[in-house]
């Protein structure tokens, strides 16, 4: 019987080599997130910013995402644009906006920017109909809706300030002095509530 068993094995031991060992199944690599997701995310870790300074680094993160739309050539405008309307040079700011929607019309960061530079010039109907634009391409647009409601501060319309400021801080509750500014601007549009 030992016999017959080694000469099975040694007859089976030609199959068996040629048999192949099985391959393991790959791990499939996680997938990166969209920028999609990756906004949606951000926007999910905004609403339940503990504190101000935790809200302002992912408000931080979210603009970058919005910036990291652009191409090269439309970034560079943006940044040149941001500059212009940092040193108060609204015209300056608004060519470059003006340029950088030429080359990607549907960049909202691109309406909203150019919407800063209308207002820093006083034309608030264009800023308002920019910031509508901005809106269409992202609602969620916090800094958008703020300076909507600055614009409609400046015309004297408090409760489209409050109402503006109250969809902003429903995005960014956190944002630095924004409840206070709610309760300024909610008084000033209905009068005393207390």
């Amino acid at each position: 019987m030992t016999r017959a068993l080694a000469v099975l094995l040694l007859l089976a031991m030609p199959v068996m080599a040629q048999t192949p060992a099985p391959t393991p199944t790959p791990t499939p690599a996680p997938l990166r997130p969209t920028p999609e997701q990756m906004l949606d995310r951000l926007f999910g870790m905004l609403k339940v910013a503990p504190d101000e300074s935790t809200a302002e680094a992912v408000e931080r993160s979210i603009q970058a995402q919005w910036l990291n739309q652009a191409t090269p050539a439309t970034k560079l405008l943006l940044m040149h644009g941001l500059k212009a309307l940092n040193d108060n040079q609204p015209n300056e700011a608004l060519d470059d906006f003006d340029a950088a929607l030429d080359l990607q019309p549907d960049l909202q960061e691109g309406w909203h920017g150019r919407a800063g530079a209308r207002a820093g010039l006083g034309d608030y109907a264009g800023a308002e109909r920019d910031i509508a634009e901005t809106m269409k391409r992202e609602p969620r647009q916090f800094q958008a809706l703020q300076d909507l409601s600055r614009i409609a501060e400046q015309r004297g319309d408090w409760k489209g300030a409050y109402s503006a400021w109250s969809r902003a801080m429903e995005m960014d509750p956190k944002t630095p002095g924004g409840e206070d500014r709610l309760k300024d601007l909610k008084r000033r549009a209905f009068g005393d509530t207390t």
